[in-house]
C-alpha cells in the first residue's frame, strides 16, 4: 500500500507516452547494474533481486559476472543474466540495448555503479590514470544516464540510481579527481532529479563513506587514515539503504547514521577547515609516501 501511494506521489505529473508503452510491451523490465561483479555493484543487484527484479549485471570480466548472475538467480526467484561489457566504449549503450533486446529485455531501472579511484597527490598520477578515472566515473555514466533516460520519461516509469561517494561533497586532496568526480555525479544527479520530479520516474544518487571492499586497497588508500578512523559499512547494509532510500523516491542517500553526521558537516563546514583535514585523512601512508609516488612517475 506504501509503495502504491509512493508511485503515485512520483508520478503525479506523468504524462506516459502511449506509443513508447507500446514499444515495449512485448519486453519485461529489467533493473541493469553497472560494475556488479562484485563489492556494492553486486550487493546492489542482490537487493533488486531480492525485491523481486529480474536483473542483468555489467562488468568487463566475464567470469566473475557469470558466477554471480548464477548465484543469483541460485538465490532468488528471479531471472539474472550477466552482460560482460566495457561501459567506458561510447557505443556501450547500444550493445547494452541489444543485449536486452535479444533476451526479451528492455531498460527499468539503471544503477551506475562501474566507478574507479585513484589516491595521492594528483600530480603523482599518469594523464592515462586520470582519463581512465574520468571515462568511467563522469562520461560513462553520462552516457549511460542521457541513453537511458528519455525512453524512462516516455513510460512515466522507470528509475535510474547513481552511486557517488561521501566524498562527493567536499574536495579531496589526496584524492582530488577521486572526488571531484563523484561530487559532479552528486551534482548532475540533484538537479536531474529536480528536473525530472513527478514524471513517475526516480532519480537518486547514493554517497556512502566507506564501505568493506577492496576498493581502498585498489586504489592505493587502504592505509590511510580514514581508513581507521572512520568504520566502514559492509556492501549489504548500504545496498539495504540505498534500495529503501530509492524507493522511498530520496534525491541524495547517506548510509548510516555516522555518515548522514559526516554529511551534514561537510555541506556546513567551510573549505578552508576541511581541505587539511581530509588531505590528512586521505594520505596514502606507508607503502606509498609523496618521494616514493614521485620516483615512480619518473
Amino acid at each position: 500500500m506504501l509503495r502504491r501511494l509512493l508511485d503515485l506521489w512520483i508520478a503525479r505529473y506523468a504524462k506516459p507516452s502511449q506509443d513508447a508503452l507500446h514499444a515495449v510491451a512485448h519486453l519485461k523490465p529489467v533493473t541493469v547494474v553497472t560494475g556488479a561483479s562484485r563489492g556494492i555493484g553486486l550487493a546492489l543487484a542482490r537487493r533488486f533481486a531480492e525485491a523481486g527484479q529480474d536483473v542483468v549485471l555489467v562488468a568487463r570480466n566475464s567470469g566473475p559476472l557469470e558466477e554471480a548472475a548464477a548465484q543469483i538467480a541460485r538465490d532468488f526467484p528471479v531471472k539474472a543474466f550477466a552482460c560482460p561489457l566495457d561501459v567506458t566504449q561510447a557505443d556501450a549503450p547500444h550493445k547494452l540495448d541489444e543485449h536486452l533486446a535479444a533476451r526479451g529485455l528492455y531498460l527499468d531501472v539503471l544503477i551506475n555503479n562501474a566507478g574507479v579511484g585513484l589516491a595521492g597527490p594528483f600530480e603523482t598520477h599518469g594523464e592515462g590514470e586520470v582519463m581512465h578515472l574520468l571515462d568511467l566515473n563522469v562520461v560513462a555514466l553520462t552516457r549511460l544516464m542521457h541513453h537511458a533516460l528519455p525512453g524512462m520519461l516516455a513510460r512515466a516509469r522507470g528509475g535510474i540510481l547513481n552511486v557517488a561517494s561521501l566524498g562527493g561533497l567536499a574536495p579531496g586532496p589526496n584524492q582530488a579527481a577521486y572526488y571531484a568526480s563523484k561530487a559532479y555525479v552528486v551534482s548532475l544527479s540533484e538537479a536531474v532529479g529536480y528536473e525530472t520530479a513527478g514524471t513517475g520516474v526516480r532519480l537518486s544518487v547514493l554517497a556512502p563513506g566507506p564501505v568493506d571492499t577492496s576498493f581502498h586497497a585498489a586504489m592505493g588508500a587502504e592505509h590511510s587514515f580514514y581508513r581507521q578512523l572512520i568504520f566502514p559499512l559492509s556492501p549489504e547494509a548500504t545496498a539495504r539503504a540505498a534500495y529503501r532510500g530509492y524507493v522511498l523516491g530520496c534525491r541524495l542517500i547517506v548510509p548510516g547514521l555516522m555518515n548522514t553526521f559526516l554529511a551534514v558537516a561537510l555541506r556546513l563546514l567551510p573549505h578552508t577547515l576541511l581541505n587539511p583535514l581530509i588531505g590528512w585523512l586521505l594520505w596514502p601512508r606507508a607503502e606509498r609516501s609523496w618521494d616514493e609516488t614521485r620516483d615512480n612517475k619518473d
